[in-house]
């Protein structure tokens, strides 16, 4: 039998949906419409780390491109930040030439960090 004091902390999560929310310039009310909650449970979740169901949960990271596995698994390598899907996002509508220039962008970030390595 698990203990009350095993049970997840959801505060850190709300915050993370509260930002990502707020970025996308959502209001509680329009989310809670969108996936078809109440927007006293949004805000709940966001300021009170109220446990979400699993399809709220699952409804609010897929709207908002919130990552959960800095959550769920932090010790994961490989795992994607929130900040890196919402960019990967952005990404989907660029055309190949601006996809170009971010490709250049990345190389000369990697080229300086590489220089700041050797000195």
């Amino acid at each position: 039998m698990r203990k009350k004091e095993d049970k997840y902390d959801f505060k850190a999560f709300g915050l993370a949906i509260k930002e990502a929310r707020k970025k996308q310039i959502l209001t509680r009310e329009q989310v809670g419409a969108i996936i078809e909650i109440d927007p006293r449970y949004l805000s709940n979740i966001e300021n009170k780390g109220q446990h979400p169901s699993l399809q709220v949960l699952y409804d609010l990271v897929s709207l908002l491109n919130v990552s959960v596995d800095k959550f769920f698994l932090p010790a994961a390598d490989l795992a994607k930040s929130t900040r890196r899907r919402q960019i990967e996002k952005q990404m989907d509508s660029f055309t190949d030439k601006e996809l170009m220039l971010i490709e250049s962008l990345a190389n000369r970030i990697c080229k300086i960090k590489e220089t700041e390595g050797k000195n």
